[in-house]
């Protein structure tokens, strides 16, 4: 499991993420400048840790590196949300919970994605019917 990205270690990795391309320290700083002041060795420092941890690669151009993000921002959240409900002692309660804290938004994505997941088009496993079973079936629950 990974552990959570400091605000730096984020404010690069949403960089990578978000331009989707190899990128160099220098590009990460001057985007970086907008918003705070760095220095080019703190960014450096930072991608280097990030490529030591695993969330980037680095491949040699000339004297410097580009990076390129090992794998995405929605594997990286899915990843800390499975840390925290597998830690639950009541993981059923610690969901509910969660569902509770989303929006009408979220819950229409949370939706989706169980459609996308789900499969509705399999059949169902084949129960083995026990003396005097009919074989006949309740109809399943509506979704």
């Amino acid at each position: 499991m990974p552990r959570p990205l400091g605000e730096l270690e984020d404010a690069v990795m949403t960089r990578v993420w978000q331009w989707n391309r190899p990128v160099t320290v220098r590009e990460v700083l001057e985007d970086l400048q907008q918003e705070r002041s760095i220095a080019y060795t703190t960014v450096m420092t930072v991608m280097d840790n990030l490529h030591q941890k695993g969330w980037v690669r680095r491949e040699a151009e000339g004297r410097a590196y580009r990076y390129t993000a090992v794998s995405t921002r929605a594997a990286y959240s899915a990843a800390l949300m499975n840390e925290a409900w597998s830690t639950s002692d009541n993981p059923a309660a610690a969901l509910v919970a969660f569902f509770g804290m989303m929006s009408q938004e979220q819950r229409e994505a949370l939706r989706d994605a169980v459609r996308i997941v789900s499969h509705d088009d399999e059949a169902p496993p084949e129960v083995p019917e026990a003396e005097g079973d009919t074989g006949e079936r309740p109809p399943a629950p509506e979704r």
